[in-house]
């Protein structure tokens, strides 16, 4: 051990024991957690340039993201235990598994009961703050957090509405420049006394729109093949294509909007930076940056993540403490999310109870990896409605890899990972690798023992999908959604159409309509959220959406789902209706001819299966217009009445809320007759 390394494990002794090394001011160190969206572990220039030949983006440049890992340890093996945003998040906080912290999916809000680096570091003196994405449901509360300026689910890239300490709050401009801002100046207020904050970037997810000062970047450029893009993942069939040769095949299709996002990341980690420097600040901050998963980008034939093959299950994460830790260090180590809580909690010197099932990177740190460090860990996604990824468990050793499926044997796979780190040639029922399977089943019962898996009441049935995918096919010319208000519990809306796509209003209190028919009345600030279910899926053809109102002002969006890559909305612009439609990131739309008017009206919008737009006002053709594409895809986001608010479908100019009252709301999945 050099005597930079025997300085820095002094340090973080003597700091996790309250003191300061010799000659120094006793001061406890700050924390600050950036977690980006969708920022798989090789999107870092160091890791491309490190990669040489291998690296698929070797164009990439993150000068900010370069200098964390240069004053600092980069971590090298680094992996989430479910590929999924808002577990992910809940795993960075808590230090525990999905089926021990209630997060396993990202519908579900999180509960206050948790304790969290933030619940133990309050206690020790800290103030602390979560800063920008957390996206569990609509949650509007931040539990636990003395400072809170976060957004709703996904947000929306542009003039997004934060909820700073529960008041709603515009912002202008690009959403990961308002988070870093109120990062900054959290650090300002708090630079006397120790703190602590999470700041949750919401690039780089899709529609991957990057601020406007990296709209040209990587321009042109192309991404090099790997042996992977030509395997199918065995759960949407496990087709065999040419298998491609690492910097030998030609160069592929490179989603730029991806790498833009990633450029804007790196500057806003440089403001950050920046700031710690100029504070004073930086050689008393444990500063830690990571993803929350991975993310498939053509591998296996996939993009997004959720299931365990490498590129998914794999983050960035670097970690600069220049008080203690040395710099410079690569750690070659197996860490987990789960691990960041009780390592934070560690270096403040505060015991991490209740017990938690990650452990402190301090010894890493310090340049040693304990003869104890794990070995072999465990990886869960849960199903969930609405998506085709299947339930996926697996363990995963330093050289080998097993996944199952549950409720489908026939699909588990076994890589040795040393031999075949692109996971192409499954050796799951090779007899000559016989031993490897016995020994990774006994390692998978072992690590599902150690961390008590099971699968919990809150978490969607496996399986579940199949059959709600068969009834949503036998629904097909049928309505699928029925809103009229009369049989509502509360803020539960119901629906009346027998699909159980029932809603939550959001601020859009009831009240009556015509005739003795109920309303929501809308004041555009409310609206009604639809959660995302199979039944409301509209890709590949004819739909249908309809809706009775009377509106107070002469702009908002009535209805909307997806966003600018798969997406529609209808909305009124000057008060004549508009329906939009987005497939691939193109964009299609019919106006109405003619004014609304003051008074009720019935507004039908239909995709039709020869591809045309219509619009109908009160039964009468209103509009029609073609139709470049249908939808491709299922869209990610659920559906909003009165506003559309999680990616939108149109991004400029930003539209504002309902005003008014909406008398019902129906979905047909087609041509409604």
């Amino acid at each position: 051990m050099n005597a930079r390394t025997i300085l820095a494990t002094a340090g973080i002794a003597a700091l996790a024991a309250g003191g300061a090394p010799a000659a120094e001011a006793p001061r406890k160190p700050n924390f600050i957690l950036i977690v980006t969206d969708d920022q798989r572990w090789d999107m870092m220039g160091v890791v491309q340039r490190e990669q040489g030949d291998r690296a698929r983006f070797p164009f990439l440049k993150t000068p900010n993201l370069d200098r964390i890992a240069a004053e600092g340890v980069r971590f090298r093996n680094a992996f989430v235990v479910n590929s999924l945003c808002a577990p992910s998040r809940a795993t960075f906080l808590t230090g525990t598994y999905g089926h021990a912290n209630g997060i396993v999916n990202n519908h579900t809000p999180f509960s206050a009961e948790n304790a969290t680096w933030s619940t133990g570091l309050r206690k020790a003196g800290y103030r602390t703050a979560y800063i920008g994405k957390w996206h569990m449901g609509s949650q509007v509360e931040r539990p636990n957090f003395d400072f809170a300026a976060s957004f709703i689910g996904q947000g929306v890239y542009f003039d997004c509405k934060f909820f700073v300490d529960g008041v709603e709050t515009k912002t202008a401009g690009y959403v990961d420049e308002a988070s870093a801002g109120y990062a900054i100046d959290f650090m300002k207020k708090n630079r006397d006394r120790p703190f602590a904050m999470m700041v949750g970037f919401k690039a780089t997810h899709g529609p991957f729109t990057p601020p406007p000062n990296r709209e040209k970047d990587y321009d042109g450029e192309s991404a090099r093949a790997v042996p992977n893009l030509g395997k199918t993942a065995v759960y949407r069939g496990g087709v065999d294509a040419a298998k491609l040769k690492p910097g030998e095949a030609p160069a592929v299709k490179t989603n730029t909007g991806y790498l833009k996002c990633i450029a804007g990341i790196d500057d806003n980690v440089g403001r950050i930076l920046k700031a710690l420097d100029d504070l004073g600040l930086a050689q008393d901050t444990v500063l830690v940056f990571a993803g929350d998963n991975g993310y498939y980008l053509g591998e296996h034939g996939l993009g997004d993540k959720r299931t365990a093959y490498e590129e998914s299950l794999r983050i960035p994460l670097l970690v600069r403490y220049p008080r203690a830790v040395a710099a410079g260090r690569t750690v070659d180590a197996m860490v987990l999310n789960i691990d960041m809580a009780p390592t934070w909690l560690d270096l403040a010197g505060v015991d991490k109870a209740p017990p938690m099932h990650g452990r402190s990177w301090r010894p890493l740190l310090a340049g040693e990896v304990p003869a104890d460090w794990r070995k072999a860990w465990f990886y869960c996604y849960f199903f969930e409605r609405g998506f085709q990824a299947p339930m996926t468990t697996a363990v995963r050793t330093e050289t080998a890899k097993l996944i199952r499926y549950p409720g489908h044997d026939e699909w588990t796979e076994m890589f040795d990972l040393a031999a075949d780190p692109y996971e192409l040639n499954n050796l799951f029922a090779d007899p000559a690798h016989a031993e490897l399977r016995k020994r990774l089943e006994a390692e998978y019962e072992t690590q599902k023992k150690a961390i008590g898996f099971q699968v919990p009441d809150y978490a969607d049935p496996p399986g579940g999908d199949a059959g709600e995918r068969k009834a949503s096919a036998a629904r097909k010319n049928a309505w699928v959604l029925d809103y009229r208000f009369d049989k509502d519990e509360g803020g539960k809306v119901v629906d009346a159409s027998g699909a159980g796509s029932h809603g939550a209003a959001q601020g859009a209190p009831s009240a009556e309509g015509r005739d003795g028919r109920k309303a929501r009345r809308f004041d555009g600030k409310g609206f009604i959220d639809v959660p995302k279910s199979p039944a409301l899926d509209p890709s590949g053809g004819a739909w249908t959406v309809e809706a009775t109102f009377k509106a107070g002002a002469p702009d908002g969006v009535v209805l909307a789902r997806g966003g600018k890559t798969n997406g529609y909305i209808l909305y009124l612009a000057g008060g004549r209706p508009v329906f939009a439609v987005a497939s691939h990131n193109e964009l299609s739309s019919v106006e109405g001819k003619e004014p609304l008017g003051d008074g009720w009206v019935m507004v039908r919008a239909t995709m039709t299966a020869d591809r045309r737009l219509l619009l109908a006002v009160d039964g009468k053709p209103a509009g029609h217009a073609k139709l470049k594409a249908f939808i491709a895809d299922d869209p990610n986001d659920g559906m909003q009445i009165g506003g559309d608010e999680r990616s939108p479908v149109i991004e400029s100019p930003k539209l504002p809320r309902f005003t008014g009252l909406i008398e019902s709301v129906r979905v047909f999945s087609g041509e409604a007759p």
